[in-house]
């Protein structure tokens, strides 16, 4: 019996495949199975606001639609009195008395006393407008689709296609460092958890906590020496 998920992502699918432009409310990201994705006749986009977003929303669409917006934005609110600071569990209860709808937001961070928020729809229009949060005045600020610093195109070498190796190497950390990331559990692969002998694919999304994300674009050549040269989209 496929796992709900996989049956909604099954349908959603179909839908995209059939002419039409499908975006979920935000979801899990570790519950989509990307390998569902890869196909010639469609394309998708996995946006949170943050490279290392763990609630994202997914969209797709027919391969002959050339561009489609996320449909996620991020804000950051500023309390603006002067007063004591909130913690993210503050905020969140705040946050929550706005009676917003829980799936139109995204992951909370907080960036030096300030709270970055991503959200969707109805929810990101409300915070659009937001001029006082628990009976305190605030500044919002849209930040548009991604908090991150950008995305960029690496070409690397890489001696095997070991998760472990080309995450440490798109990263630009060392092997060690990204062997405890994958111990604690904070590695994706896809989407779930990652192990690293795994090997990454092209058209794979490998993603850590507090590093961002790569998307694995393709394999450029083999080098002389048995490496790889590959190409990575690295989120930060």
């Amino acid at each position: 019996m496929l796992h709900p998920m996989k049956q909604k992502l099954a349908t959603l699918v179909a839908q995209a495949r059939g002419g039409r432009v499908i975006r979920t409310e935000f979801v899990d990201a570790n519950e989509i199975d990307r390998r569902l994705l890869n196909e010639d006749d469609l394309r998708h986009k996995i946006a949170g606001g943050f490279p290392d977003a763990r609630r994202v929303v997914l969209t797709l669409h027919p391969a002959h639609i050339p561009e489609v917006d996320a449909g996620v934005s991020v804000f950051r609110v500023t309390l603006d009195d002067g007063g004591p600071a909130w913690d993210a569990q503050d905020f969140l209860v705040q946050l929550r008395r706005l009676d917003l709808a829980e799936d139109q937001l995204g992951d909370v961070r907080e960036e030096r006393g300030d709270f970055l928020i991503a959200a969707s729809g109805k929810a990101a229009q409300a915070l659009e407008t937001l001029s006082e949060l628990g009976g305190r005045p605030v500044q919002v600020e849209e930040l548009g689709e991604s908090a991150g610093r950008g995305s960029k195109l690496r070409e690397v070498v890489v001696p095997s296609m070991r998760v472990d190796v080309v995450g440490a190497k798109g990263f630009g950390v060392s092997r060690a460092y990204f062997q405890q990331g994958i111990d604690g559990g904070k590695v994706r692969l896809n989407g779930a958890p990652a192990r690293a002998s795994s090997e990454i694919r092209e058209g794979d999304s490998l993603s850590a906590d507090g590093l961002g994300r790569i998307d694995f674009k393709r394999v450029v050549n083999e080098t002389r020496r048995g490496n790889y040269k590959v190409e990575l989209d690295v989120h930060k």
